[in-house]
């Protein structure tokens, strides 16, 4: 038996602890998908990498003001090696969620998917207008 000193490194150790509760209860990051939201032309644009799903894996759904994009994926692939097949499956499932400015019409919402990015155009309403009122209140 030798007396060999190692560094404990406890960040290290915390990561892969994490990764372990993560896998757990089902809450792997890798399959959340990135997503960027920008003002275009009078339009909110969503884009949300789902790369590998067809557009009828990815959901979309507004609900009380609540955008929530949602997908499932399944994949397998079998490779044969020697005497025995290899099989390696890979599924996942995301759901993300968020709110909608106050005024905007599900109906009018537009969704496409292009080489593994899903894109989600939501028209703005009409802004009110922003001139400054002064109100005074009245003694009752």
């Amino acid at each position: 038996m030798t007396g060999e000193l190692t560094r404990w490194e406890p960040l290290v150790e915390l990561g892969e602890l994490r990764g372990r509760l993560d896998r757990m209860f089902g809450m792997a990051d890798d399959r959340m998908p990135a997503i960027d939201i920008v003002r275009d032309d009078g339009n909110l644009v969503l884009r949300a990498d789902v790369p590998g799903m067809k557009p009828d894996e990815v959901k979309i759904e507004i609900e009380d003001g609540i955008l929530t994009l949602s997908g499932e994926h399944e994949e397998s692939k079998n490779e044969k090696e020697g005497d025995y097949v290899r099989r390696e499956r890979s599924y996942g499932a995301f759901s993300r969620s968020l709110a909608l400015p106050a005024g905007v019409d599900p109906r009018q919402v537009k969704a496409e998917t292009k080489d593994g990015v899903v894109e989600v155009t939501i028209p703005m309403p009409e802004e009110g207008s922003n001139e400054k009122v002064a109100i005074t209140p009245t003694a009752a």
